[in-house]
């Protein structure tokens, strides 16, 4: 029986494929005892983008033999440590780039429209006291998205239902994209009325979002992030938002995941898939 080490939950469907084996939960429990214990009989790792693999725990996992990430993104995964050690790392792209274009225009619809803001409007009874302010219109607006891959197209193709305009930014222009490349970042923002981030996570992204970009976004524009929170600088959005100079943010992910800063929590610009009050 091969004995895993699983890194953090996963979905009950994931869970079955691990049926059979030897499992041991690294987020549950004492996780050094753990190590203790069963270090050396570990042969495969199981993990996602978000609960990643260190090089510390590579080093002291002799019989690794793999490295097997649910999602697409690998980022959170010391890929040299591994690759020193000739361990194959895997990841599932293709699995949720649906599910994620759709989250990603959720989000877009949301902050536009007000949607959950109007649900919670009706459910705490503020109804009869008068209307709730109108939103924005989705249709016939500017979308840029940054890193036009398999999700970045999934949400263009999605947009054209809406009537909207697209054009992208990436390291270089994609063959045979029906999208107007635009190799300005900056020129991007000024444009876009959404700009929607679908690029990859890791050091060549940190921060890639700045001051300088959600200025030219600007007090009007809304910054949707279903990439990685590290593409962002949490803290410059922050101030962005606050300041209004930045309309407003649909965030599926976060810098520091599962722990979002309070100031973003208390925004009433900001959007999000978890569930803000």
């Amino acid at each position: 029986m091969t004995c895993i080490l699983q890194m953090g939950p996963l979905t009950e469907r994931f869970q079955q494929c691990l049926d059979g084996h030897e499992v041991l939960a690294y987020w549950q429990g004492d996780a050094e005892a753990l190590l203790a214990e069963h270090a050396e009989r570990i042969e495969i790792m199981v993990t996602s983008a978000r609960f990643g693999c260190p090089a510390s725990l590579i080093a002291r996992l002799p019989r690794l033999k793999a490295i097997c990430s649910f999602g697409v993104g690998y980022d959170s995964i010391a890929l040299e440590a591994a690759r020193m050690r000739g361990i194959p790392v895997s990841n599932t792209p293709d699995v949720l780039n649906e599910c994620v274009a759709d989250l990603a225009f959720g989000l877009i619809i949301d902050s536009a429209r007000q949607l959950a803001l109007g649900d919670r409007f009706v459910r705490e009874g503020r109804w009869a006291d008068g209307n709730l302010a109108l939103g924005r219109r989705v249709s016939g607006k500017r979308l840029g998205i940054v890193g036009l891959g398999r999700i970045g197209e999934a949400v263009a193709k999605r947009s054209a239902g809406f009537d909207m305009t697209v054009r992208y930014h990436n390291r270089r222009p994609v063959t045979g994209s029906p999208y107007e490349y635009v190799a300005d970042l900056l020129d991007l923002a000024r444009w876009a009325d959404f700009l929607v981030l679908t690029c990859p996570g890791g050091a060549q992204t940190q921060h890639l979002i700045d001051r300088a970009v959600l200025d030219a976004l600007g007090a009007k524009g809304i910054l949707i992030n279903v990439a990685r929170g590290s593409v962002v600088d949490e803290p410059a959005l922050v101030a962005a938002l606050q300041e209004g100079r930045l309309g407003g943010a649909g965030l599926d992910v976060f810098a520091d995941e599962p722990r979002v800063p309070t100031a973003l929590c208390e925004l009433p610009t900001i959007r999000s898939t978890h569930g803000f009050p």
